[in-house]
């Protein structure tokens, strides 16, 4: 592979990767633990789990999924935050052949029922706070098995007690709820110990994660992750970082989701390298986030906008001393100049910021460790090819004079081994952005003479909240199936804190609608973050001559317009 970015990496870093290392994602964690399995894996409400804890326990996890009649190829959800029993739970479904699909707990009933109906997984694993919202999906689904998980369920069993009773009877936050036949995670362990685990001979081209996003359309689809899309993006990724990293010395804080694919393949790469990794269950708690960082001399975080903002903001943060902090990785949006620059200053450790989607497991590019921030994404990282395209799928070539940028802009579009196979069960999506083995990204750059990539614009009208993803037209459905709205448009506006927020704009059916009215009919419908903070109302939505609603516009209008 001969492209102009090859020439910028560094010595030691290989233009190709061999995406063919292991035949499994437990395979990467057979290796870990065979050759640093009494070192810690993972630290979880200060209990820590060894490699080699983690696989065992996996293992019987695995048995416990076998002994319900679960057959390789089949689709077992896991919907909690960060903590231990995830990593134990996703290692399991994999081992046993079985396809995991990555839920965000903060779904609703609708948006549950939809991912759990379209990818029909027959069990599910969840933390029972949020239980009370899989009993009122359920009946729409396909699910005969599930199991629940207590915070503190990996806990010594008078912490596990303590911590459980404060959070259902304390804190109240378990609802009450009513699942028949439903298994706690602790007694699945038992029974899967007792029942054995029958290897599956895994290969590294099935399938093992259903990752779903949205798309133009509004619905949710999932990306089909092979094995190999993503242990070939932990081999890009790992090889990208291996001058920063030293094996078995590293302590990663990882508090972005772990159902997040950004979340999950890095935290993937750092057990590569047999790094303990910090899990963080809420990190939308700033302070405890800080007061866990003051407890332990991480080396990596990794993150997006808002958390970087809202962290050197933080007075305890500000004043944690980051002596040993080696590197910041940035994703899932584009890193604010002003963010980067303070968070350069407090920490003194410059934010490498990366390109990466959903579709490509995720990782595309990134800058180099130890780079100033530049507002670009950095280099295609190794095995990967990019090319900007026009509409009429051209390779628009190498910008090298500023002032032609426009010119070379388009589409970025990618070919590379982290490449989903498609999306589950829509072929026709899938032929949408699957064109001659090259992904079309929906987003808009260009490529200077080294072949480094800056991103102008987003081709889908994609809204970035808190660095979550959300498509207009999911929530356009869902406000136009409101009786008192007539015709509606949805766009994002620059919001200071969480990047972006929803603005609906509205045409009213019924005069006496009012904003708190609409606020309110999505807040039952989708999860907050989805849910517009700027409701307008308008006279007649902008429109193309065909009909189509003119985002673009959306975003200047007021009220009476």
């Amino acid at each position: 592979m001969n492209h102009p970015w090859t020439a910028h990496y560094p010595a030691g870093i290989p233009a190709e990767i061999n995406p063919d290392t292991f035949a499994s994602i437990p395979a990467l964690f057979d290796e870990v633990a065979k050759t640093h399995g009494n070192r810690t894996a993972f630290v979880c409400l200060r209990k820590s789990i060894s490699y080699k804890e983690v696989n065992a326990l996996s293992t019987r996890f695995a048995g416990y999924l076998q002994s319900l009649g679960l057959e390789p190829g089949d689709r077992v959800a896991v919907m909690m935050p960060n903590l231990t029993q995830y990593m134990i739970a996703l290692l399991g479904i994999l081992r046993a052949g079985l396809i995991a699909v990555n839920v965000n707990p903060l779904y609703t009933a609708h948006e549950l029922a939809h991912q759990l109906k379209d990818s029909g997984a027959k069990a599910v694993v969840i933390i029972e706070n949020f239980a009370k919202t899989l009993e009122t999906a359920l009946p729409e689904t396909e699910v005969k098995h599930i199991i629940t998980t207590k915070v503190g369920d990996m806990l010594p069993w008078h912490q596990r007690l303590l911590t459980d009773f404060v959070i259902r009877y304390v804190k109240k936050m378990v609802p009450e709820f009513n699942l028949p036949n439903c298994v706690n995670f602790r007694d699945a362990l038992a029974i899967g110990k007792h029942h054995g685990f029958a290897p599956v001979a895994l290969k590294n081209t099935d399938i093992a994660l259903l990752q779903y996003t949205g798309g133009t359309t509004g619905v949710a689809k999932g990306a089909m992750l092979t094995h190999r899309n993503v242990l070939a993006n932990v081999e890009q990724t790992g090889t990208w970082i291996s001058q920063t990293f030293e094996v078995g010395k590293e302590i990663a804080m990882t508090a972005l989701p772990l159902y997040h694919i950004f979340s999950f393949t890095a935290t993937l790469c750092f057990a590569k390298k047999a790094a303990t990794q910090v899990l963080v269950p809420n990190a939308r708690d700033i302070p405890g986030l800080a007061a866990l960082m003051d407890q332990w001399n991480f080396t990596i975080i990794s993150g997006v906008n808002t958390l970087f903002n809202a962290l050197i903001n933080n007075k305890q943060f500000q004043a944690h001393k980051f002596g040993h902090l080696k590197m910041t990785v940035g994703g899932g949006t584009q890193v604010q100049k002003a963010v980067a620059e303070k968070w350069a200053k407090v920490t003194g450790c410059p934010i490498l910021e990366a390109y990466g989607l959903t579709e490509t497991s995720p990782g595309v590019c990134g800058n180099l460790p130890g780079a100033p921030w530049d507002g670009s994404v950095g280099y295609p990282i190794p095995s990967t090819e990019v090319t900007i395209r026009s509409d009429d799928f051209k390779d628009l070539g190498l910008c090298s004079n500023p002032e032609k940028i426009p010119d070379y802009t388009g589409e970025i579009c990618v070919k590379g081994p982290q490449v989903m196979l498609g999306y589950w069960e829509k072929p026709e999506e899938t032929a949408n952005v699957l064109v001659d083995g090259w992904l079309k990204t929906g987003d808009v750059g260009y490529m200077d003479a080294e072949g480094k990539i800056t991103i102008t614009d987003r081709k889908k009208d994609l809204i970035i909240v808190n660095g979550l993803n959300v498509y207009p037209n999911e929530i356009e459905n869902v406000i136009a199936s409101m009786p008192g709205v007539l015709e509606c448009g949805v766009t994002g506006v620059k919001h200071p804190k969480v990047g972006e927020i929803v603005k609906a704009v509205i045409v009213k059916k019924d005069p006496a609608l009012t904003r708190e009215d609409v606020v309110k009919y999505c807040r039952a419908r989708m999860t907050g973050y989805k849910c517009p903070r700027t409701v307008v109302f308008v006279k007649a939505m902008p429109k193309t001559p065909v009909g189509k609603i003119l985002r673009r516009e959306l975003k200047d209008l007021k009220d009476g317009d």
